[in-house]
């Protein structure tokens, strides 16, 4: 019954852990006019955030091993709701970066945490559906601010919404905590021949048999999707003569596919395990990128982009649920922290690169850029399940 319990309250963290992720792209066309900064600046933000989820990602192994999963998400959350709230009455420029600081370390090791917490406990189903209720929760933080500006209130009222919201889960995670505890003891133990032996310390992962290859397949998974979204609606404004209106809207596409794809994936794990739903999707996604190269006009883009998304859906919450099975429940919160770290690195950098390369050499680059990261994932997430069935024989 306490497993039902934190589970629900793991699908509402999910919606929290979504609000905060899209409110610096909606909000910052009316801070950076507000504060009189370059419209770039807002990229220093973004990557203070990504730094501290960074960091926090790779130390979440030993500060879960040490306070638990219950003390390090209720923690962790009520880091995001300070932060939220110094946004909401932020009104100068350093301001905004040191809340930055708090926001992206409280992500990162409630995002481990969580993920690892449901890949031991629970059935792929809830991993698929949790993800995709953190979709709900990114959309929904543009349209409160969106609100708040029209209702006319500014853009502070927004993240002081969210920051209640977020104050509320906090009240709820300490309150559960005897329940994280039980769950906690409640951990799959484990036969000793499917442990993987590591010395101590997380950074000793990495010597394990597909654990790079691991590393690596969420690197390229994120780079995908990030650099899917971040440039989908400059493709088709720059190369397709696409209204940046349209644009806009219709980039809206490739998230629907990502959460209509995840919320069908919860039930397609039924009866498909973990390895076919990512290779499902990994040709779902081919298929998307195929259609950039078509020659049939616009709307064989827009389902590109569709497609791209719904062959996204299942490929994250899979590669993350098949994390105790690879490597053994023991190492798998350690696991967990860098494959997030190691997610979080190409969320930043990857998509910087393709704007690079766009901006001097091309936007028509788009399609085949997200080609190759598609690839580079297939590869990765293929000579990871070598590794991991050969390691197992043995």
């Amino acid at each position: 019954m306490f497993l039902t319990v934190v589970l629900i309250i793991i699908y509402v963290a999910f919606i929290s852990l979504g609000l905060p992720d899209s409110l610096l792209g909606s909000a910052w066309p009316t801070i950076y006019e507000e504060m009189n900064v370059p419209i770039s600046y807002g990229g220093i933000v973004s990557m203070i955030i990504s730094g501290g989820t960074i960091l926090s990602s790779l130390l979440s192994g030993k500060v879960i091993k040490k306070f638990g999963t219950g003390w390090t998400t209720a923690i962790s959350v009520l880091m995001t709701a300070v932060a939220l709230l110094g946004f909401s009455v932020s009104n100068a420029y350093w301001m905004l970066c040191l809340m930055a600081i708090p926001l992206g370390l409280g992500a990162g090791s409630v995002d481990a945490a969580l993920n690892n917490f449901v890949a031991l406990h629970y059935e792929a189903r809830h991993m698929s559906w949790l993800h995709c209720f953190w979709g709900i929760g990114a959309t929904t933080g543009p349209v409160i601010v969106s609100a708040c500006l029209k209702a006319g209130g500014d853009w502070q009222s927004g993240y002081g919404v969210i920051s209640m919201l977020q104050f509320t889960l906090v009240f709820v995670l300490f309150v559960s905590l005897p329940l994280w505890k039980k769950a906690g003891e409640k951990s799959e133990k484990e036969p000793e021949e499917k442990r993987v032996k590591t010395e101590n310390g997380t950074f000793s992962l990495i010597k394990v048999k597909g654990a790079k290859a691991a590393l690596i397949s969420c690197f390229f998974y994120c780079a995908l999707e990030a650099s899917a979204g971040l440039w989908g609606s400059s493709y088709l404004v720059m190369v397709k003569g696409v209204l940046a209106v349209k644009a806009a809207k219709w980039i809206s596409l490739f998230y629907f596919g990502i959460t209509f794809g995840r919320f069908l994936s919860g039930f397609l794990t039924m009866k498909l395990s973990n390895k076919q739903m990512i290779r499902l999707g990994q040709l779902i996604g081919m298929i998307g990128v195929v259609c950039f190269f078509l020659p049939f006009g616009v709307y064989i883009q827009l389902a590109g982009l569709f497609f791209l998304g719904l062959g996204c859906a299942p490929i994250y919450p899979c590669l993350l649920h098949e994390t105790p099975d690879n490597f053994g429940a023991e190492v798998s919160q350690g696991m967990m922290g860098l494959q997030m770290a190691c997610a979080y690195v190409g969320t930043t950098f990857m998509p910087t690169l393709l704007g690079f390369l766009a901006k001097h050499v091309s936007y028509k680059l788009y399609p085949v850029y997200l080609g190759i990261l598609l690839g580079g994932m297939i590869c990765a997430v293929e000579f990871l399940n070598k590794k991991v069935e050969k390691r197992k024989k043995k």
